[in-house]
């Protein structure tokens, strides 16, 4: 059995499972675990009030147990009933900086992410996550339709 690991940058669609579901076979096939990253976009504003950060402290509490609740623990659920171990972790901020970090903290060798259906005028002058990650990643990414 390999000791790799695979990321998964997973957003957690369930109507669009594939890369999800690519990572688990890869992962099978070569004996590799796998990590499922789901990012919460969340920005430090610097002018709230002290009564804002607090109520945005229990929004986030709140944020982070239903991200769990729903994208989480079910991938999880499905990367154990394919006999592949996983953990998940869930974190805020910037995807694509914080898949790089969890990447490069987990030695992982391969980054799975789906590619977005965007088709707007800002993901292509600002990028995306798939692009963002392709383009700065230290290891293989693969880009699943």
């Amino acid at each position: 059995m390999s000791s790799e690991t695979f990321v998964v940058a997973y957003e957690g669609d369930p109507d669009d499972p594939n890369v999800l579901d690519y990572a688990i076979h890869r992962a099978k096939a070569e004996g590799a675990r796998l990590l499922l990253i789901h990012v919460l976009e969340w920005s430090p504003y610097s002018f709230l009030t002290p009564q804002e950060v607090e109520e945005r402290h229990g929004r986030r509490k709140q944020e982070l147990a239903r991200a769990n609740e729903v994208v989480m623990a079910p991938a999880l659920a499905k990367c154990e009933a394919a006999g592949v171990p996983a953990d998940g972790k869930i974190r805020y901020g910037q995807v694509v900086e914080l898949i790089l970090e969890e990447t490069k903290t987990a030695g992982a060798t391969v980054i799975f992410v789906g590619r977005a259906g965007s088709n707007s005028m800002a993901a292509r002058v600002f990028g995306s996550v798939p692009l963002g990650l392709a383009q700065v990643a230290p290891v293989p990414t693969v880009i699943v339709p």
